[in-house]
């Protein structure tokens, strides 16, 4: 069994959360999320939507088949514990792919890292969605 760990913060759902997940689904037979922690989350603005509900939200989608929360404190204990064959990336992750992989071999894990191209849909980032929110809502 070949099992798949791709990881976000998934705040505002969207299409390009889904076609991410579709698409590292396809790389093997069992597909696990890890859903950043609202403290871990610090290279972007913080999740609008609380980390126990943004779990929830990605548990439910239909390419899901484990969801969890990250760890606090290591990035990498959830990794360890699911030890996957495949580590995806969102076409915007801020991850580097070689550090990643490096990151991976000095702890002893032996999982690949792909980067899942972009989704090129409306609305297809959180961004974009609390943006077109604030603008319709300051029309008239």
């Amino acid at each position: 069994m070949t099992r798949v760990v791709a990881t976000g913060t998934f705040d505002l759902l969207h299409p390009g959360h889904l076609f991410y997940l579709e698409e590292s689904k396809k790389l093997g037979d069992e597909l696990h999320v890890i859903v950043a922690r609202d403290a871990n989350v610090r290279h972007k603005p913080r999740p609008v939507v609380p980390e126990d509900q943004r779990l929830a939200m990605v548990a439910a989608l239909k390419p899901v088949d484990h969801a969890r929360l990250g760890d606090s404190t290591d990035i990498f204990t959830p990794i360890r514990e699911i030890d996957p064959d495949v580590i995806t990336l969102g076409f915007n992750q801020f991850f580097r792919e070689d550090d990643l992989r490096r990151a991976l071999r000095e702890r002893g894990l032996r999982a690949g890292v792909v980067r899942i191209g972009s989704y090129n849909g409306p609305l297809s980032s959180s961004s974009g969605i609390a943006a077109r929110v604030l603008a319709l809502r300051r029309q008239p």
